[in-house]
């Protein structure tokens, strides 16, 4: 009976934690259009810093307010997860994706996409969860907080970087929808736009927290590591909004926020997040986590290599990377 309202409790914390995501995006993508970003800043940098939010929210709840072990693992894992199951799945899904468009006659079979960025985003997620990976080896806090600092700083040059193409080219904002505060307004002032993230945010922490509850539970009841649960199990529920994002700007054709909000949430993923989990943890992790790290920077780098050769991506050879995932969920699920 545990274990059945536990399960339950956890679907109520994917609900919550996906709705306050779908709030605060949608007034992020409202502040960018109010402030006349263009739409490039609002996809690559702002959508994707918003719904990569339940992520970076789980592991701060569960590792600097959780009181276990148990809820440490769980925020390393959500760590984790997340950049291993955009570079493994997400974007091979996306290639898949691609190729049924073409064949229902809505698109070509190729990406268009300015590949200078895609070559940069990819570069910047695999040099920094490089050095994140080399930071499970040296055991140093003072090595681990320099890191953390330096990461920090990397997605800062990072993002400034991304706002000055993004200035430069002058690309025009995409079409949102209403502000669910004021869906009757046709540009709704800064005060509910700020409200409803304000609300955003309090129901991702609200979210973050009943999941790390119901993970720690059920994972004790059915003798199952958090860490695992965490790594297959968050990153799918919490990386919907960046899929539901892409998948419908790729049918739309709008193949540059499609994977550049993915890109975008990886570069994110691999330097605040972890930043989070160098200064929070020891930063020392079992081999199932470490397996993540490593098989993410294979991806990420074989997606840089594509990118590089010839520059552009071939759907086949994307699509092909998803066996990275589907071999470590059969790994988990024999170990």
């Amino acid at each position: 009976m545990t274990v059945l309202l536990y399960s339950l409790l956890f679907l109520v914390s994917v609900a919550v934690t996906l709705g306050a995501c779908t709030l605060f995006t949608n007034a992020i993508e409202w502040l960018g259009k109010r402030f006349n970003l263009s739409e490039g800043a609002v996809g690559g940098v702002l959508a994707a810093i918003g719904t990569t939010l339940p992520e970076t929210s789980i592991p701060i709840i569960a590792i600097f307010f959780g009181a276990s072990r148990a809820e440490a693992e769980v925020g390393l894992g959500a760590i984790l997860g997340a950049p291993f199951m955009l570079s493994t799945l997400v974007i091979p899904i996306l290639a898949i994706l691609l190729v049924v468009y073409a064949k229902l006659g809505k698109r070509t079979a190729a990406f268009r996409l300015n590949y200078h960025d895609v070559k940069g985003d990819l570069f910047f997620f695999v040099v920094a969860y490089s050095v994140a990976l080399g930071c499970v080896f040296v055991p140093s806090r003072p090595v681990h907080v320099i890191a953390a600092v330096g990461l920090t700083g990397l997605y800062l040059y990072y993002v400034k970087l991304k706002f000055s193409e993004v200035a430069e080219e002058g690309s025009e904002g995409g079409a949102l929808e209403p502000l669910f505060f004021a869906r009757k307004a046709a540009v709704p002032s800064f005060g509910l736009i700020g409200l409803q993230a304000v609300v955003g945010l309090a129901g991702l922490a609200l979210g973050a927290h009943l999941f790390v509850l119901a993970a720690e539970t059920i994972a004790g009841a059915l003798s199952i590591s958090p860490l695992i649960l965490a790594l297959l199990v968050a990153p799918l529920a919490t990386e919907l909004p960046e899929m539901s994002n892409s998948f419908l700007w790729l049918y739309r054709k709008k193949d540059r926020l499609a994977v550049g909000n993915v890109t975008g949430a990886m570069v994110f993923q691999g330097t605040i997040p972890v930043s989070i989990g160098l200064l929070g943890t020891d930063w020392a992790l079992a081999p199932t986590a470490l397996i993540t790290m490593v098989l993410a920077v294979v991806a990420g780098t074989f997606l840089l290599v594509q990118a590089a050769w010839g520059g552009l991506w071939r759907p086949w050879l994307l699509g092909g990377s998803a066996v990275l995932y589907i071999g470590y969920a059969v790994y988990l699920y024999g170990w």
